[in-house]
């Protein structure tokens, strides 16, 4: 299993930092009540001072979807997303403790985190530009082709597990209960990255060490190096 973003993603977007997490052994059988709170509440004090768009780790992402050509407040970052749901009621759907984990330090940190099922993926996940012929599932059951130029997670059988960057997951390999093998990826583009992902993949991996029996392998990526090798 590699990760990694292609070469024009490094050019288009250099002040990108992501992380990636290879994580084997997870379970749905578990409850992450706790830390979801106290990442809540990180959250909610953020929130208090200013509303998610005027953070600093979403006007990257906006600016970012403004330079692909869409409209920031019409395709919103998964981070903003998350954010502007927890404002508007108070806290997050519960879908899986690693997603519920997951989806709490995205919050916490203003950093979109996607999470994805390895044994849904062919080879690799590739950052990169669609062609057009790539095949997106979405959780209804439709299929969609992303048009050429859209920022997608590709693997080797050009399945997308993700359209317009941050913005949509792939129902094919979204976390499910029988789900064991994960691949967790933050990425962020505002001035502080560098720190802030790292503070968020420590972070992570300590919680996914404290609720599962599990050895989270860490990677922060950069344009000289770029692959992540599970």
């Amino acid at each position: 299993m590699r990760f990694q973003h292609a070469d024009d993603i490094w050019r288009d977007f250099p002040e990108l930092v992501p992380a990636v997490i290879s994580v084997r052994g997870v379970s749905a059988d578990v409850s992450v009540a706790d830390p979801v709170a106290t990442f809540g509440e990180l959250a909610a004090k953020r929130l208090a001072a200013a509303s998610e768009g005027e953070l600093p780790e979403i006007q990257a992402w906006r600016r970012a979807f403004s330079k692909m050509g869409l409209k920031p407040t019409q395709y919103r970052c998964a981070s903003e997303s998350l954010l502007r749901r927890f404002r508007k009621e108070g806290s997050l759907p519960r879908l899986h403790p690693l997603i519920d984990l997951c989806n709490a330090v995205s919050i916490a940190y203003a950093i979109p985190v996607a999470v994805f099922d390895t044994s849904k993926i062919a080879q690799y996940v590739q950052v990169r530009y669609a062609t057009g012929d790539e095949t997106y599932l979405t959780f209804s059951g439709e299929t969609e082709h992303p048009p050429t130029g859209e920022v997608i997670f590709a693997d080797a059988e050009g399945n997308a597990h993700a359209r317009r960057w941050t913005n949509r997951q792939s129902g094919y390999s979204a976390i499910r209960d029988t789900t064991t093998d994960v691949l967790i990826v933050a990425e962020a583009l505002h001035e502080t990255a560098q720190s802030d992902i790292e503070s968020l993949a420590a972070t992570l991996c300590d919680e996914l060490s404290a609720v599962w029996p599990v050895t989270p392998r860490p990677t922060i990526l950069s344009a000289s190096a770029p692959e992540f090798t599970a």
